[in-house]
């Protein structure tokens, strides 16, 4: 049986949302889902779907305003409760969550009523100021669904060796990034937080630094007019700390991710390591270090170690079957 939506909205939002919705039951998409046309802004789509701005930004993870044709934006829509509904149910479909779902309609009991009128509105992503954290399927799902206005053809790995796992506390990663932030502003005069993305200790991916603005950092001009910066938390040098399983994979994983999503392959041309360039003049120099000013990042331990050999050895090849592990999964 076909649901109801009870949206007050034009004709071409009513089909819209019920074709949206035919589509999750069958189960291929979530029936809160709206694809963006040609004109549309977010103002506009805001004013369609009784939200606002900031809400959608929060629960799609926007960095900017900009949007392009065919980018998929969760919005909250209006829904009549039928016979052998469940807020579960509902919160699945929706791809929400029973929590928000009470919230934001003031319900306190699970029971619901047949005809009752709800409103569902999308799961919030985890944020605070410029930072978006997410697990390893929502960073997918964000990659995969945006688009980026520069040209991006370096993956550039770093350690961070401050904040070490010492400082990671299982639940601190705003408080850590909103450190790191504040050194890179204040004590090295950054524009921004130098990098894209940050891995924690725990798996956890946080994006920042917007992608369509280069990174910054000692690495040089020559790794960052066209690099996406990731600093992984933690002392990965010989002695110090010991890449936890959650962090390795993690940090496999969004590597394979970002060489798709920017048609990369894994080599040392594209998914270089801070320890290959000078810091003083900003040239790479890979294992040729002798007289070169070089930092160990991303770590003396880092997947078998610094060195273009330990990259190509140890690290490619399990980006690279991380890849086709994503693809078969597409």
């Amino acid at each position: 049986m076909k649901k109801k939506f009870g949206v007050g909205f034009i004709l071409f939002s009513f089909l819209f949302i019920n074709i949206a919705h035919a589509n999750a039951a069958s189960g291929n998409e979530f029936g809160n889902l709206y694809y963006v046309k040609t004109g549309d802004s977010l103002e506009e789509i805001a004013v369609k779907f009784e939200t606002t701005v900031k809400d959608l930004k929060a629960t799609n993870g926007l960095q900017t305003n900009l949007l392009f044709v065919g980018q998929k934006l969760k919005v909250p829509v209006n829904y009549e409760v039928e016979a052998g509904d469940t807020l579960q149910k509902i919160a699945t479909l929706f791809n929400t969550t029973v929590e928000t779902i009470k919230i934001t309609n003031g319900l306190s009991p699970e029971a619901l009523t047949v005809g009752q009128k709800i409103k569902i509105s999308p799961k919030r992503m985890s944020i605070e100021g410029q930072h978006i954290l997410m697990t390893q399927g929502e960073f997918k799902e964000w990659l995969l669904n945006n688009k980026f206005n520069r040209k991006i053809n370096v993956i550039q790995q770093h350690h961070t060796w401050s904040p070490s796992y010492k400082h990671f506390k299982g639940g601190n990663h705003f408080s850590l990034l909103q450190g790191m932030e504040n050194y890179h502003r204040q004590t090295m005069k950054w524009n921004n937080i130098a990098q894209n993305i940050t891995t924690f200790p725990d798996g956890k991916i946080a994006v920042s630094r917007p992608f369509n603005v280069a990174p910054e950092g000692t690495i040089g001009w020559g790794a960052n007019y066209a690099g996406i910066m990731i600093e992984h938390v933690g002392n990965f040098d010989q002695g110090f700390d010991v890449m936890t399983k959650e962090q390795k994979e993690t940090i496999v994983y969004i590597t394979a991710l970002l060489c798709i999503k920017f048609g990369l392959t894994p080599s040392i041309d594209t998914i270089t390591y801070h320890h290959w360039w000078d810091l003083r003049t900003g040239n790479r120099v890979l294992d040729n270090s002798k007289e070169a000013a070089v930092k160990t990042c991303p770590g003396t331990a880092f997947f078998g170690g610094n060195t273009t050999k330990s990259a190509t050895q140890y690290f490619y090849p399990l980006v690279s079957n991380k890849m086709k592990e994503i693809r078969t999964e597409q």
